[in-house]
């Protein structure tokens, strides 16, 4: 039965795309469990880092399953499908933990955007990329034309979108858009992540979302963010939550 499972040991939360009979493609109910334990995630401090990978060596995800959206209406499709896997990748973008998308094999379509909504990428030597919706007549609905174009240059995200290329490893590597190629991807990004229990959690996070916010990456809700947490600590803060307690006025030290 296919299913996205989450298993978390020392540190590490490792999400597995489990539908390997049809490539780890998505289906519905494979979107609305990810989209749970990216929320129980979020909120495990023993939580240092997320390794996103698909079940066995053929494919990381090759996208959404075609059943799943073939007979939507159009206004299903677009406010539905397409716009509840537009959520669930931007929640996996602004996760407040380093996460690492081992590819451990190909990953198209929605796939790829998946691995580019991680902070970074591990790709197995075999494993490629493509953007193939125009085949099928549709075109990429889950950032494909948007993040990844950030990602990767111009050209190369055209020449799988408009010309149905495929992108192997060591061209993504040189790229920039995996960190590292490796046989045993999951193994590499399981490396990785032990990497970062050693970091301060919050300057990872805070720094992550400094990052983001430089990019315009949900900048405006990165920007309130980062400044509450300031204001949250000063004796400002702490001197008008008492005096609304204690029902008086508010004497602000300002330092």
């Amino acid at each position: 039965m296919s299913g996205v499972r989450l298993h978390i040991a020392g540190g590490v939360a490792e999400i597995r795309l489990d539908n390997p009979a049809k490539l780890n493609c998505f289906t519905v109910e494979m979107l609305a469990q990810m989209a749970g334990h990216l929320d129980l995630v979020e909120g495990r401090t023993e939580v240092r880092a997320v390794v996103v990978t698909g079940e066995g060596d053929r494919a990381f995800c090759s996208g959404a399953d075609i059943n799943a959206w073939g007979d939507l209406p159009p206004v299903e499709f677009a406010r539905n499908w397409v716009r509840g896997g537009h959520r669930l990748f931007d929640r996996l973008a602004r996760l407040g933990k380093p996460t690492i998308a081992a590819l451990n094999g190909h990953a198209f379509g929605g796939g790829l955007e998946l691995a580019a909504a991680c902070d970074i990428r591990v790709m197995a030597p075999g494993a490629t990329l493509a953007l193939p919706e125009a085949g099928v007549g549709i075109v990429p609905g889950w950032s494909g034309t948007q993040r990844l174009a950030r990602l990767l240059p111009e050209g190369v995200v055209k020449e799988m979108a408009l010309f149905g290329r495929r992108i192997g490893a060591d061209r993504a590597l040189a790229c920039g858009f995996v960190a590292e190629v490796a046989v045993d991807a999951r193994t590499a990004a399981h490396a990785i992540a032990g990497g970062v229990a050693v970091l301060s959690p919050r300057a990872v996070e805070v720094t992550k979302a400094m990052i983001h916010a430089g990019l315009d990456e949900d900048s405006a809700a990165m920007i309130e963010a980062l400044g509450s947490a300031a204001i949250a600590a000063s004796p400002d803060k702490a001197e008008g939550v008492a005096a609304f307690r204690a029902k008086r006025k508010p004497e602000f030290p300002g330092n």
